[in-house]
């Protein structure tokens, strides 16, 4: 058995660690004035196109349209910040004949599971305590301490000033296994306590908090029974070229009236009414440096797990590689990228374990761009390619061959606990398969002005034997969504 951290007991310790550290490096003669409380708005308008593999009798080629308003008030003191922010999500013209009576079918795409978490609703909506927090920054640099309701994003503990590192970091590192859940329109926060602790170019963090509902369930005021601590170590190294982080995970799920979703029988899956607990130790490294007329890059992560899934033990594991070549010479500065990832599944249905690697609490989507599928029992090999044909506007295309890592596991879709009704993950039979798909995408995300973003994209999947079995009249996919994003802050005089 795992040990929980306390995080009681790790915020004191770690408040007292800051405490101690806390000497300013230049004593300052004054004390700089409070900023001014800030107005914010966030405003995000999608429109969502899907057409999932064909399940004839149910509606898998349909539009709807995603809206989310963020607003909110922050002030900075010298010592002090704070937050509060409301959170306004709504959902347009869901499909209501998108998910299918066949459990294998299931949802046909996220129109159908936002309608399926919605109450069978085609306009969900509401307005929710998004975030509110206060922290506390001691006089020492990069060290604070934070307690309220946040958004927490595991894997961005420094922040590098290499342009190549700071992609590869938002886009190949952070929320692989803790994230908000940003794709979704309800999204993710917690609530609990986090601490920072910057020491000779290095960061550690800690964090412990329950998750809030949210993601598809657009009300994301209630508490969940699950809760999650982290703790890591980040530092940049070889001056600047290289970033690096170690971490451990505990995570908890007491919702155990809950059924399971993995590969075990639907009524051993019903009796199991134990908690799961796991940890996860893991840590990765990405790094850029000069070569030729260009940059060349590198990146590993990779993670173990252990613990009790109910009344299975549990152990899993993952890890990624990937590399590249950024053409610095070329006035775009192309970028070819290609890598591996692959999550454990469960080879045996039957036996007391569960090897298939758990995803925590993510935000899958930067790792699944179109998002029906995510890192559990999962290889996922790519090359990709990026290009700035100007200053604010960012092309990409990636093209991947995916396959499932056990053939005897499911087919898993979704990002962790959003409702204390459902698990948070879904699962369709491999049935002995584990050639899943080709896809192809391609993005367009433009920054027009500083407060106006407009993004593109599309993708199209190619199903192989396991769609096959499960959706034999049309193994195709497209999924595509144009969306505006409008940003406006405001100092209140």
């Amino acid at each position: 058995m795992i040990q929980r951290f306390r995080p009681v007991h790790c915020a004191i310790a770690f408040l007292m660690l800051t405490t101690s550290l806390a000497t300013p490096a230049v004593a300052q003669s004054k004390k700089s004035e409070s900023s001014p409380v800030t107005f914010s708005l966030y405003d995000r308008t999608r429109l969502d196109t899907w057409q999932w593999f064909a399940a004839p009798g149910y509606s898998e080629t349909y539009p709807y349209t995603e809206s989310l308003l963020r607003l909110s008030l922050a002030q900075r003191t010298r010592h002090w910040d704070w937050m509060a922010e409301l959170a306004q999500p709504a959902l347009l013209g869901l499909p209501t004949d998108a998910v299918a009576a066949n459990p294998a079918q299931g949802q046909l795409g996220l129109g159908g599971t936002y309608y399926a978490a919605g109450g069978n609703n085609n306009y969900p909506a509401a307005a929710f305590f998004k975030q509110g927090f206060l922290r506390y920054h001691f006089s020492r640099p990069d060290t604070s301490l934070r307690l309220g309701r946040f958004e927490f994003f595991e894997g961005v503990e420094l922040a590098p000033h290499n342009a190549e590192l700071q992609w590869l970091q938002t886009n190949r590192i952070q929320q692989r296994l803790v994230g908000n859940f940003g794709f979704s329109n309800a999204q993710r926060s917690f609530d609990g306590i986090d601490a920072h602790l910057g020491v000779h170019g290095s960061d550690i963090t800690a964090f412990a908090g329950r998750a809030d509902q949210g993601v598809f369930n657009m009300n994301g005021n209630p508490e969940l029974n699950v809760d999650l601590q982290y703790l890591s170590f980040s530092r940049i190294d070889a001056g600047g070229h290289i970033l690096w982080r170690a971490f451990a995970i505990g995570y908890h799920d007491g919702r155990t009236g809950i059924t399971k979703t993995d590969n075990r029988p639907l009524p051993v899956r019903a009796a199991d009414h134990k908690n799961i607990r796991i940890g996860t130790y893991g840590g990765d490294l990405v790094a850029s440096a000069p070569l030729g007329h260009g940059n060349m890059d590198f990146l590993f992560w990779g993670a173990l797990q252990n613990g009790s899934w109910g009344e299975l033990s549990h152990s899993g594991n993952a890890v990624a590689v990937e590399g590249g070549y950024q053409m610095t010479h070329v006035a775009s500065t192309p970028w070819l990228r290609a890598g591996y990832y692959r999550g454990s599944g469960d080879n045996n249905p039957t036996d007391s374990k569960h090897t298939t690697f758990f995803q925590l609490l993510p935000t899958p989507r930067v790792y699944a761009r179109t998002p029906f599928y995510n890192l559990m029992n999962n290889q996922d090999s790519f090359v990709e390619a990026i290009d700035r044909p100007a200053k604010k506007l960012e092309l990409r295309s990636d093209l991947r061959w995916l396959q499932l890592a056990s053939g005897n596991d499911l087919w898993y879709q979704g990002g962790g606990a959003f409702d204390n009704k459902v698990f948070g993950y879904v699962g369709r039979p491999a049935n002995g398969h584990s050639s899943f798909t080709s896809l192809w995408d391609i993005s367009s995300d433009w920054q027009t002005t500083r407060s106006l973003a407009l993004n593109f994209y599309y993708a199209h999947a190619w199903g192989k034997s396991v769609i096959g079995a499960i959706y034999p009249t049309d193994r195709n996919l497209q999924f595509g969504y144009a969306e505006l994003v409008y940003r406006f802050d405001r100092p209140l005089h």
